[in-house]
């Protein structure tokens, strides 16, 4: 059963930095374009950023420039480096494949705040 576990969250100040990574328990990253979504409180999944095969990426408008998704298919995890965090960026983060395949992780939790 495949399983996707996310990682890097917490409570960082706006303006600061956090790295997120998401390991699966089986070869997926090697088929499949990857994905960075996010849930904020009372509002619907989004997709945030996408890496494919040949790491072209895409990003939300409202992250380009600040978010960045990267790839390493040997480890089997995909990244999300996030910079310039704003308090709309909190959310609950998740990963999958897009579009999204898999039963949903638990997601790593992002607070941005004072």
């Amino acid at each position: 059963q495949v399983q996707l576990v996310e990682s890097g969250g917490g409570l960082v100040q706006p303006g600061g930095s956090l790295r997120l990574s998401c390991a699966a328990s089986i070869n997926i990253f090697r088929s499949y374009t990857m994905g960075w979504y996010r849930q904020a409180p009372g509002k619907q999944r989004e997709l945030v950023a996408s890496i494919t095969l040949g790491r072209n990426t895409n990003y939300l408008d409202s992250v380009k420039g600040r978010f960045t998704i990267s790839r390493d298919n040997a480890k089997i995890t995909v990244y999300l480096q996030m910079n310039s965090l704003k308090p709309e960026d909190t959310a609950v983060y998740y990963c999958n494949t897009r579009p999204s395949i898999y039963p949903w992780g638990q997601g790593t939790q992002v607070t941005v705040s004072e």
